[in-house]
């Protein structure tokens, strides 16, 4: 039985992976670790990660950057492998992710969803099909999310843009530009409001007529299972960095 820890035990993300492995065969919750103890788990949950006395296989993380970066000092010091489904990191953080896998395996993606990783190829293959397009990035997520643009939209950037000799730029805010759209320019855009799981749409517009791919997530039990299974994928694996790819 492979034991895991959930790092963000009491978020709303951390709840659904606790009954995610609660669904899945050989896998079973062994502690968490938040801020607090509401004592509403049925697994000990440690609000200090100096007084976990107890070792898992592996570590899914759904948290904040201070929070992932907390729980992988712990994942260090006992080599466990660790799932990173936490975003929001910037570039320098994330180059840290990547020296830490060099003493034990993370598994870290954006988005854990299959379909949003599909997705990520599909506008790749669509980016170079039609070069002289304007292309536009929409995500719309609930009114409690906090970095912007999202980890997912910044994904399907990364894709386009490696599809295009990473010749693109990424443009967040024009309302204080008066200048006409560059044509290598890819423009995020972030909603939030009400309780909007993920919605991610990416336009490409041409002169006469335009093309929209979008992906809707309608319930986070979809990140959960994607977290339980690239747990599971993880968990044997040499030190390195991992994502959806190498899953798939």
């Amino acid at each position: 039985m492979i034991k895991v820890l959930i790092n963000g035990c009491n978020g709303k993300m951390g709840q659904e992976v606790s009954k995610a492995v609660f669904q899945t065969p050989d896998i079973e919750v062994l502690c968490g670790v938040d801020r607090i103890d509401t004592g509403d788990n049925t697994f000990p949950v440690f609000t200090d990660i100096e007084n976990i006395n107890l070792i898992p296989d592996v570590i899914i993380d759904f948290s904040l950057p201070v929070a992932t970066f907390n729980i992988l000092k712990f994942a260090e010091k006992h080599k466990i492998p660790t799932v990173i489904a936490t975003t929001g990191f910037s570039d320098d953080e994330i180059k840290e992710i990547e020296n830490y896998s060099h003493s034990f395996p993370i598994f870290r993606s954006a988005n854990m969803s299959y379909e949003i990783n599909l997705m990520a190829r599909i506008v790749d293959e669509l980016a170079k099909k039609l070069p002289d397009s304007d292309i536009e990035i929409v995500e719309t997520h609930h009114n409690r999310k906090v970095d912007s643009p999202s980890g997912t939209a910044l994904l399907l950037a990364d894709s386009i843009n490696n599809a295009l000799n990473n010749t693109m730029e990424y443009e967040y805010n024009r309302h204080e530009k008066h200048e006409k759209r560059k044509k290598n320019e890819i423009g995020i855009h972030s909603i939030r409001g009400g309780n909007e799981v993920g919605k991610h749409s990416v336009i490409f517009f041409g002169n006469d007529e335009s093309l929209t791919i979008t992906h809707n997530v309608n319930s986070r039990a979809v990140f959960a299972n994607g977290s339980v299974k690239a747990a599971l994928f993880v968990v044997h694996k040499d030190a390195g960095l991992y994502n959806m790819n190498d899953m798939f």
